[in-house]
C-alpha cells in the first residue's frame, strides 16, 4: 500500500512538473504574440495609411487575443496544446506582417519628396575606337558645345582637366547636330555633350548609339523648387504631372518625356481630369528656347520642372505635383493590383515593338502587367499612331486609379510601393500620400475619371534641341488645347464633367 502510495505520489509530482513547464512554454509564447503584436503596430503606425478607426479596431483585437492566449496558458491546468500553437503561428504571421511594413514605409520614403534632378554629361567616342575610360583619351580633340547646357558642359571640361592633371583640346560647334557629324567625319575623336540628347542623336543618325560609346559621365545634381509642400490633397484640388519615361540608372535623371500626362483632382467632387498630351507637341519651352519651339518630349532633357512649366503654359494652369515613372515599372504595378480591366478603342495585335504580341479585343480587355505595358506602348498596329498610343495610355492609367481607389488597395499596397520604389519619383511627400490614401479609405466614395486628349496635325519643323535637321512634330490644335483649358478650369471650380466614367 505505502509503495502505491509513492509511486501515485510521484506521478502526481512528475505530472505537476510537466504541467508547470508547459504553462511556463505557453506563457512565454503568449508574451512573444504580445511583443510581435506591439511591432506590429509600430508598423502600422509607422507606415500611416489607415483611418484611427481602422487601426484602433486592428489594435483592440490584437489586445483581445492576447489577453485571451495568456490568460489560456496562465489559468490552464492541462497542456493547452491549441493555445500554444495559435499563439506560435500568430506571432510568426504578425511579425511577417511588421517586416513588409516596415518595408513598404521605408520604400514609400524613397520615392516621395524628390528634391533633385540630375544631368549627366557624357565623353562619347566610336564603337571601334581603343579608348575605354577617359585616361585613354587625354591627347584626345574633343567637341563641344556651349549653346545648350553650356554651364555644365564648362563644368565638365574642368573636372576632365582635374582628372587627367592637363588642359584638354577642345573644339567648339554651333549645335548638337554639327558636334556630332564631327565625331562621325573623324575631324574630332571625342564629344561631350548632356546623356539626355542621345535619344536626339539616335533620331537623326542611324545606328548611333550602336556605332558610338560613352568613356566618361560627370554627374551634377541640382535642386528642384517644391511649391506643393502645403497642399491639402485630403480636400483641395491639386494637380500632378505624369511624365512616363524608360531610362536606366537613376530615376531622377533628365531625360525626354515619351509619356505626358496632367491628372486634375478634387477630393471634395471626386472627380479626376486626365489630359494626355502628343510627345510632339510643337511648343515653347519657357526659361529654355528663348522664343523657339520645341517638341514637348525635348523638355525632359531640361528637367521635369521644364516639363511641367511647358505644360502650365500651354494650358495656362498651374501644376502642384510631379509623378516621374519608369514605365517599365507598370508591370509590377499592375500585378501587384491583381491586374487591370482595360477598355480599347479598337482591335488589333500588338507588334514585336511593344514587348509583347498579344491580340487586343475592341472594349474591355483584362490584363495582367505585361500585357498592359503591351498595350500601352503599341503605336504602329493602331489608328492614329502616337495619338491613339497616348489614348490608350489613359486608359491603363484609369483602370489603375479604380483599382487603387477600391479595397484592392489595401491588399495591394504593400506590393505597389515596393514594386515602384527605384522607378518612380515624386515631390508629394510621404504625409500628403498618405492623407490621400487615408481618406479615400474612410469615405470610400465613388470617383469620376473623365479623359482628354490634346489633338494636333503632323509637320516637320526645327527645333531648338537639334537644330541640325527638321523633325517630325504636332502642330497643336488651338480648339483642343482650348477645351481642355476649359475642361481643367471646370473641375478646379467644382464643376462635373459629362461623360465621365465611375470608378464603382
Amino acid at each position: 500500500m505505502a509503495k502505491h502510495h509513492y509511486h501515485r505520489g510521484r506521478r502526481h509530482r512528475k505530472k505537476k512538473k510537466q504541467n508547470l513547464v508547459s504553462r511556463r512554454v505557453g506563457i512565454s509564447l503568449a508574451v512573444v504574440e504580445g511583443i510581435a503584436s506591439i511591432i506590429f503596430m509600430a508598423g502600422l503606425l509607422r507606415l500611416n495609411m489607415l483611418p484611427f478607426s481602422y487601426t484602433a479596431v486592428i489594435g483592440v483585437i490584437l489586445l483581445l487575443c492576447f489577453g485571451v492566449l495568456f490568460a489560456g496558458q496562465f489559468f490552464s491546468k492541462k497542456k493547452a496544446v491549441a493555445g500554444k500553437v495559435l499563439s506560435a503561428v500568430l506571432a510568426l504571421l504578425l511579425l511577417f506582417g511588421a517586416y513588409y511594413l516596415f518595408r513598404a514605409g521605408g520604400a514609400l520614403n524613397e520615392i516621395t519628396g524628390g528634391e533633385y534632378k540630375l544631368d549627366n554629361i557624357v565623353v562619347a567616342v566610336m564603337a571601334d575606337n581603343k579608348a575605354e575610360d577617359i585616361q585613354d583619351a587625354k591627347d584626345y580633340t574633343f567637341g563641344v558645345q556651349y549653346q545648350m547646357k553650356g554651364e555644365q558642359i564648362s563644368q565638365t571640361v574642368e573636372a576632365i582637366n582635374d582628372e587627367l592633371g592637363s588642359e584638354i583640346e577642345t573644339v567648339e560647334y554651333q549645335s548638337l547636330a554639327e558636334q556630332a557629324q564631327a565625331l562621325h567625319d573623324g575631324t574630332v575623336d571625342a564629344i561631350i555633350y548632356n546623356e539626355g540628347y542621345t535619344g536626339i542623336l539616335a533620331e537623326a543618325f542611324e545606328g548611333y548609339e550602336e556605332n558610338t560609346k560613352v568613356i566618361y559621365t560627370h554627374s551634377i545634381k541640382n535642386e528642384l523648387e517644391n511649391k506643393a509642400a502645403d497642399v491639402k490633397v485630403e480636400d483641395e484640388t491639386f494637380s500632378v504631372y505624369i511624365s512616363g519615361i524608360d531610362v536606366y540608372g537613376a530615376i531622377e535623371t533628365n531625360s525626354r518625356s515619351d509619356v505626358n500626362i496632367i491628372a486634375q483632382v478634387n477630393p471634395a467632387t471626386h472627380q479626376i481630369l486626365l489630359v494626355t498630351t502628343p510627345r510632339d507637341y510643337y511648343v515653347e519651352i519657357p526659361g529654355i528656347t528663348q522664343g523657339q519651339k520645341d517638341k514637348l518630349t525635348h523638355a525632359g532633357i531640361y528637367g521635369v520642372d521644364a516639363s511641367m512649366a511647358t505644360l502650365e503654359n500651354l494650358y495656362d494652369m498651374e501644376i502642384d505635383f510631379y509623378a516621374r515613372v519608369n514605365f517599365t515599372s507598370l508591370i509590377d504595378i499592375v500585378d501587384a493590383l491583381g491586374g487591370v480591366e482595360v477598355e480599347s478603342e479598337y482591335a488589333f495585335t500588338t507588334s514585336e515593338d511593344s514587348g509583347l504580341v498579344m491580340d487586343v479585343v475592341q472594349g474591355m480587355n483584362s490584363f495582367n502587367g505585361k500585357q498592359a505595358l503591351a498595350f500601352s506602348r503599341e503605336r504602329q498596329n493602331v489608328p492614329g499612331g502616337d495619338n491613339q498610343r497616348g489614348k490608350d495610355q489613359q486608359a491603363v492609367i484609369t483602370a489603375m486609379i479604380k483599382k487603387m481607389v477600391s479595397p484592392a488597395i489595401l491588399t495591394g499596397a504593400n506590393g505597389i510601393i515596393n514594386s515602384v520604389s527605384g522607378n518612380v519619383e515624386t515631390n508629394m511627400s510621404e504625409t500628403q500620400i498618405q492623407d490621400l490614401i487615408k481618406q479615400q479609405l474612410a469615405d470610400g466614395a465613388s470617383w469620376s475619371i473623365k479623359s482628354l486628349a490634346a489633338e494636333g496635325t503632323a509637320d516637320s519643323q526645327y527645333c531648338y534641341s537639334y537644330a541640325g535637321q527638321p523633325l517630325y512634330v504636332t502642330q497643336p490644335d488651338a480648339g483642343s488645347v482650348e477645351t481642355i483649358k476649359e475642361a481643367l478650369k471646370a473641375v478646379e471650380n467644382g464643376e462635373m464633367l459629362e461623360g465621365s466614367e465611375a470608378t464603382q
